[in-house]
């Protein structure tokens, strides 16, 4: 059936609120639209082909229904003043480095500075640095982190004064190196260790713990300068922080996430969408020839996996070692959550082999971070595994920054001990800019990939059935630069919303997909409560992480060097920071640090037209959306239950009820009778009424599992595992435990001349 098009024409009755600027001539208009109803889903038009799995099938037109939400007139306010002139003093001191070419340039403009003058005259921590030997890059570091209101990183303001030197002298001269030149009272030979001494003027000389901490803060200072050179280095970061702290403490705010104040303000007119996209459970056949599509482009495609993240909602800890683990190692299902994402890669692959005959090695690349030594973790994990029989040559480990926490009071550094400021990944939308500048963009096309798909880890259903390949295929088969799988959006999940964008910049129209984090909901008026059926909030689909990327498309913009490369920054003050000072004192202090969203790489992605676009928009647009049932797309093991909750969502018992109703969607349609899932209260105390893990490699796409299972049944409280490839049952009787395993499901490890490994499929 052929969709309808409807549409809302903005009209002067629309209720609407204007603010104006006072720095600006133009307001910015920002638009939602309650009046009229609209689907969630809009399929494309029925596609004719006798067979799903046929490629010879005309492409559909990449088009549905549109409807227009109504207007909110809105500009946001000027900054704190307290922020303002902290931002205006940083900002003309950024001016001044970026005009500068040379180090002992760039320190003369800082030693200019007040804030620095004022650090190196107090103490004499001029002499005290001049001491240490630093070289003009350290130094340059130390005095940026000065000028940008920092320098209580060096003594959090314990204030030794009278009785002994300040933290901040004492631990420099250790640093130094210097303990052995001076002319103790007591003895000793100046190690240190944990413990300290006096000096002849009755100060407290800090060990090797501190020369390894001031080290460990160089290295901080150091990837933030280089990472965040696009924005500034350390003055940058600090200017963007304490502009979005200067937006937070308005109601209102900036419209859109992915821009800052200064750019929003230039655009005349905003409005939101929902967006327009295929239903892939109610367009079957569509669905089935976008998966082939994906299928026949595996050997243009790589794999893309954000795994820095520091996982605190989990607190997965080390049995043995108590020791704190990232996400990627959480037990699932018999395996870690990473096996779980190359397991079902593989099976992807091994259908190709059966359509094909050729083996198909994607490149998969891993951004990790040092958060809870999540690189080593990982690293470890592979090479026990032997790369999972894949070469090491097919993975790619770029590990991403960490970047101080702030305050959310006043932006400043939040501090452990003298030189140990508390650091967190920046956020999964540094992968962009850090992948070309690790040459990870390089290294896909040295393995002839033109595109990826993207994962979380957490996801544990994002390659049910066709959603993965679909998304890809429709990508790679239509040219887009960008698409995203969504779903509807459940209301109790901290998870954004994608939206299409319209807007008017300098005469001229603009369209695109693109996504609004939660963290961003209150700047649009939407609600994190559950909506009324017909409200606005209801109608906008949940964003998932789970995209796909034209390869030469993202890395133009991520070595753009402009602010372009760090999509989406946000600073969510939301959480309180938790971490433990100097002297065991744990806090939990309102702060955040400064973040980037991966998925706001798309508003780089805007289509522009002459006029306005009333219907008919998302046919050439570069961006698309498919949509999909929730468990088909996104269930996450992301955070751990408390033994009162009563709530399964995004816990490891809630995705495990979702495969679960996923099993009863395959198997039932294949006339097995089985117990239904109902809905996850019934479980909390009790678990699921069945346990199926059936190996991806039986599909994974459904329409070929579904030809090895048919009639029978399986009775509530049964078990069924099916570690093997090839499978036929037919009118079994399960009431029990059935498990059927193989060891080699796919193939077998080969190795080459080289001694290197990698798996060998077999038919």
């Amino acid at each position: 059936m052929a969709a309808t098009t409807t549409t809302t024409a903005i009209t002067p009755c629309s209720s609407s609120i204007l603010l104006h600027n006072n720095n600006k001539t133009n307001p910015v208009f920002y638009s939602l639209n309650p009046k009229k109803p609209s689907l969630l889903f809009h399929p494309f038009p029925t596609l004719s082909f006798s067979s799903s799995l046929s490629s010879s099938s005309p492409p559909p037109p990449l088009c549905a229904p549109r409807v227009s939400t109504a207007t909110i007139e809105y500009a946001p306010p000027a900054p704190d003043s307290n922020f303002h002139h902290e931002i205006s003093r940083l900002k003309a001191l950024r001016l001044k480095l970026s005009s500068s070419t040379t180090l002992k340039q760039k320190l003369k403009i800082l030693d200019s500075d007040a804030k620095v003058k004022f650090f190196l005259n107090t103490h004499g921590y001029k002499k005290v640095l001049s001491s240490l030997g630093l070289g003009l890059n350290e130094l340059f570091l130390v005095k940026s982190m000065v000028a940008a209101g920092q320098d209580h990183v060096f003594d959090m303001g314990f204030g030794f004064e009278d009785r002994e030197m300040s933290s901040v002298k004492t631990a420099l001269y250790s640093l130094a190196k210097i303990i052995e030149k001076l002319d103790f009272s007591n003895g000793g030979n100046g190690n240190g260790g944990n413990g300290g001494r006096e000096n002849q003027n009755g100060g407290v000389l800090v060990g090797e713990d501190t020369q390894q901490d001031f080290n460990n803060l160089l290295k901080v200072l150091g990837e933030v300068e280089d990472f965040y050179d696009c924005i500034g280095g350390i003055i940058g970061y600090q200017i963007m922080v304490l502009e979005l702290l200067a937006q937070s403490s308005f109601e209102t705010q900036s419209i859109n996430n992915s821009n800052h104040l200064h750019e929003s303000m230039e655009c005349e007119f905003l409005e939101i969408h929902p967006p327009i996209g295929c239903d892939l459970s109610s367009n079957i056949e569509y669905a089935s020839q976008a998966a082939l599509w994906g299928i026949e482009g595996l050997p243009d495609l790589g794999e893309i996996y954000p795994l820095g993240g520091s996982a605190d909602r989990l607190g997965l800890v080390d049995s043995e070692t108590g020791e704190c683990l990232p996400a990627a190692m959480l037990p699932y299902c018999g395996r870690t959550l990473l096996e779980g994402l190359v397991r079902d890669l593989q099976a992807r692959e091994f259908l190709y082999f059966k359509l094909y005959g050729k083996q198909c090695i994607t490149p998969v690349a891993i951004m990790t971070s040092s958060a809870k030594n999540n690189h080593e973790h990982i690293t470890s994990l592979c090479e026990k595994l032997r790369w999972f029989g894949r070469g090491r040559s097919s993975f790619r480990l770029f590990e991403q920054p960490l970047v101080p926490a702030v305050s959310a009071e006043d932006g400043q550094w939040l501090v452990r001990k003298p030189f140990v400021p508390v650091c967190k990944p920046g956020g999964h939308g540094v992968i962009w800019k850090l992948a070309y500048d690790k040459g990870v963009f390089q290294w896909f096309y040295d393995h002839g990939r033109k595109g990826a798909t993207v994962r979380q880890v957490s996801n544990v259903v994002a390659a049910t059935d066709v959603t993965l390949l679909a998304l890809a295929g429709i990508g790679l088969h239509h040219g887009k630069k960008l698409g995203f799988a969504s779903c509807k959006r459940n209301m109790g999940a901290t998870e954004g919303i994608n939206v299409l964008i319209e807007k008017n910049l300098n005469g001229e129209w603009a369209y695109g997909l693109s996504c609004i984090e939660y963290t961003e909901f209150d700047k649009f008026g939407i609600t994190s409560r559950h909506p009324s059926p017909n409200s606005l909030q209801a109608e906008f689909p949940a964003n998932t992480n789970i995209l796909y990327v034209d390869l030469p498309s993202v890395e133009l913009v991520a070595s753009s060097r402009s602010e372009r490369s760090l999509p989406g920054m946000v600073l969510n003050t939301k959480k309180s920071i938790v971490y433990t000072d100097y002297f065991g004192n744990r806090h939990s202090v309102p702060g955040g640090r400064l973040e980037c969203t991966m998925q706001n790489i798309a508003d780089n992605f805007l289509n522009t037209y002459p006029s306005r676009c009333f219907k008919g928009v998302e046919d050439n647009l570069d961006t698309f959306i498919v949509y999909n049932e929730r468990r088909r797309v996104t269930s996450s093991a992301k955070k751990k239950r408390k033994p009162s909750d009563t709530s399964l969502h995004q816990t490891p018992d809630g995705s495990l009820l979702d495969i679960m109703r996923n099993a009863y969607d395959l198997l039932s349609r294949c006339d097995i009778d089985l117990p239904k899932v109902q809905s996850n209260d019934k479980y909390v105390d009790s678990g699921p009424p069945f346990l199926i893990f059936l190996h991806p490699a039986l599909g994974p796409v459904w329409e070929v599992t579904r030809q090895k299972f048919s009639g029978g049944s399986i009775s509530k409280g049964s078990e069924l595992q099916v570690e093997v490839a090839e499978f036929l049952w037919r009118n079994v009787q399960l009431d029990g435990s059935m498990i059927i395993v193989a060891e080699n499901i796919i193939g077998s490890i080969r190795i080459d001349d080289k001694g290197a490994e990698d798996v060998s499929y077999v038919t």
